[in-house]
């Protein structure tokens, strides 16, 4: 399997594993949490059908990278997605990024610029802030929901997931919108994602503010999210994220619950590759 290697100052190198597929432009996936680049699978194929290039990298602490016990905010995580386009030479790739995942699309413009991006997409993703606070009144997550979350991935990781992955693709009536094997799939792929990564990344995509990177953006950019997302409500993230990038698209996909690129992976797929043809 393909690894980059990045080097760290405790002198523990950490190794990011991707798959490459095709030819054409890049374009690079990046996961939501706590899963894996695997769950890419419905976009990879009909992507190198369409003529692209395709990366799906596993952020660090899950997936087939490697687990280290830091290095679970977005500076760095950004930075590992820096290495990545370094590593592999990418230039005039697209950026795509599902829930969490949009963190580190937001949070890579905003450092290092968009000189060798040539757009952004944002799908069910946690941008432009989450966390409920006096400077930011629309969001909805307080402090006592991080510990919430936090302290039950710390009492009892599976429950907590095999209850997540239910929210995940369901609804907001609490209706399941794939299948059983699907979900447990979903499941079974955050269990064994580092615990330590689980726990840290909740306080990163939940308390960072992705504002003033957003409004670095100079790309086009579109915006996916499902209306019933139950995850990461589209009233707080995506249409919001909408709002603040000039000139993005918004597609809105109806009853698409938070793994809409899984429940409604035909739709999400053609408003993807037709804002990636059209740019």
């Amino acid at each position: 399997m393909p690894y980059i290697t990045i080097a760290s100052s405790d002198a523990n190198s950490v190794q990011l594993h991707y798959q490459d597929f095709g030819n054409g432009r890049p374009v690079v996936l990046i996961h939501g949490w706590p899963l894996s680049g695997r769950t890419w699978e419905p976009q990879i194929s009909p992507l190198v059908e369409a003529g692209f290039r395709v990366i799906a990298y596993d952020r660090r602490g899950f997936g087939a990278s490697s687990q280290p016990w830091t290095g679970y905010d977005y500076d760095i995580l950004s930075q590992d997605l820096y290495a990545l386009l370094t590593e592999l030479a990418l230039k005039n790739a697209t950026l795509v990024g599902f829930s969490m995942g949009g963190g580190e699309v937001a949070r890579y413009i905003g450092r290092y610029g968009s000189q060798s991006i040539r757009s952004a997409v944002f799908a069910a993703a946690v941008p432009p802030s989450l966390f409920k606070s006096a400077g930011n009144p629309e969001g909805t997550v307080t402090e006592q929901d991080i510990q919430a979350k936090e302290a039950a991935v710390l009492g009892d990781r599976l429950a907590f997931l095999d209850e997540f992955t239910q929210k995940f693709f369901s609804d907001s009536s609490g209706k399941l919108l794939v299948s059983e094997a699907q979900r447990e799939y979903a499941r079974m792929i955050a269990a064994f994602a580092s615990a330590k990564g689980t726990h840290d990344c909740i306080g990163a995509f939940s308390r960072t503010d992705f504002r003033a990177d957003l409004q670095k953006i100079n790309v086009p950019t579109l915006v996916i999210h499902g209306d019933s997302d139950q995850i990461v409500p589209i009233e707080v993230s995506g249409a919001r994220t909408h709002q603040v990038v000039k000139g993005s698209e918004l597609h809105v996909i109806r009853n698409g619950p938070h793994g809409c690129n899984l429940s409604h992976a035909d739709e999400f797929n053609q408003a993807l590759i037709a804002f990636l043809k059209a740019h």
